[in-house]
């Protein structure tokens, strides 16, 4: 999970974030028209919301609601950003929002607690990492985020080739050993012909010089990095590296050379699909504890604050509110409390495809005890 969507979802469930909140889920768009019908949608929201809220908190005043409501439908840059959706979650004091790179049900919810399950959905899986696009003699820096990669502009003495990076040590014939035998900073070469010794030692050279320069980068969310590179790049790479975050359980083996963004983005989103396979796999055995599929007994479980995981299978996740609206009795917002349950007694929420949940369930509780 993001570290923005750990940080919202920590924020609230925190005893600080106080209701009653108003909750909009909106798919957005970037066509002056299309961004028309979105702020049209928000308008017709709110006037429901406003009759939902009046009727569930007669002592309490939708005025400072509205005007959040009001400053939004105005500001054009709220309504210019190119993610697919956006959560908008209010309350009298306090203004959220949380873009989503998922479509959404466009829908609202006043309740004692916002609504969390479309912000936990669109973490699953959604990694953010440093991708390293290395070439011998070369180097890129991306940031994957919320989907979305973009290029990291690196400063001026960044080691983006290896003559920048060596300078005149480039082929620097005095580190060769022409018994036979090479090294560069303890590393040793045998039975390699002099000329193959200096490209070895150029090589490593370059790639010290590499993670150096990463290791002295600022890299305050402490995001992972990956590589983008052959695979004799990324076996180099690995006897030199020595970032704490640099992480080899999974990779891009292709080049990176001469590739667009777009392209590099490509693999970026294959190698995101590898993570989230690695991430599935290690559930299968969560199901070796004591666990509940029924949905009584793990709101009894939650309440008691001893799940440490929940599964919800996006197949619960079914809009309505059945033949009484005005009971306001939706499973999601069942499921919701529940899952602001186990968030505020430490415990995790998934909310996937029901073939990516352990048994393939579509309700899992993992209990502590």
């Amino acid at each position: 999970m993001s570290s923005i969507s750990k940080n919202l979802l920590s924020q609230l469930t925190s005893e600080e974030a106080v209701g009653p909140f108003v909750t909009f889920m909106l798919n957005t768009h970037v066509s002056h028209q299309e961004v028309e019908k979105d702020q049209l949608m928000l308008k017709n929201f709110a006037k429901e919301a406003k009759k939902r809220f009046e009727k569930r908190y007669p002592d309490e005043k939708f005025a400072p609601f509205q005007e959040k409501i009001d400053r939004l439908l105005t500001d054009l840059s709220f309504w210019r950003s190119p993610t697919a959706s956006v959560a908008i979650i209010l309350t009298k004091d306090e203004t959220y929002i949380h873009r989503l790179s998922i479509e959404v049900d466009d829908q609202y919810y006043v309740a004692d607690l916002p609504y969390l399950l479309a912000i936990i959905k669109n973490a699953q899986f959604n990694y953010n990492y440093l991708l390293l696009a290395l070439n011998r003699d070369s180097m890129k820096l991306y940031q994957m985020k919320n989907k979305q990669l973009s290029e990291v502009t690196l400063p001026e003495e960044a080691p983006t080739d290896a003559t920048k990076a060596l300078g005149d040590e480039l082929a620097d014939k005095s580190r060769v050993n022409t018994s036979g035998a090479g090294s560069a900073d303890g590393l040793s070469f045998h039975g390699m012909s002099p000329k193959d010794e200096e490209v070895e030692v150029d090589w490593l050279n370059y790639y010290q010089a590499v993670d150096n320069f990463l290791r002295g980068l600022a890299n305050p969310e402490q995001l992972p990095l990956y590589l983008f590179a052959l695979p004799e790049n990324q076996s180099q790479f690995k006897k030199v590296a020595k970032i704490n975050y640099y992480s080899d359980k999974a990779a891009i083996s292709a080049s990176p050379a001469n590739l667009s963004i777009k392209d590099i983005e490509l693999g970026a989103l294959k190698l995101s699909d590898e993570l989230a396979e690695l991430e599935t796999t290690s559930y299968q055995k969560l199901t070796d504890k004591k666990f509940n599929d029924q949905l009584v007994d793990i709101d009894l479980a939650a309440k008691d604050a001893r799940i440490s995981h929940l599964f919800i299978a996006t197949s619960n996740l079914i809009p309505g509110f059945g033949d009484d609206p005005d009971t306001e009795y939706d499973r999601r917002q069942v499921l919701n409390q529940i899952a602001e349950l186990v968030i505020s007694g430490g415990g995790q929420v998934f909310v996937l495809d029901q073939k990516a949940i352990p048994d393939e369930k579509s309700l899992l509780a993992i209990l502590r005890y």
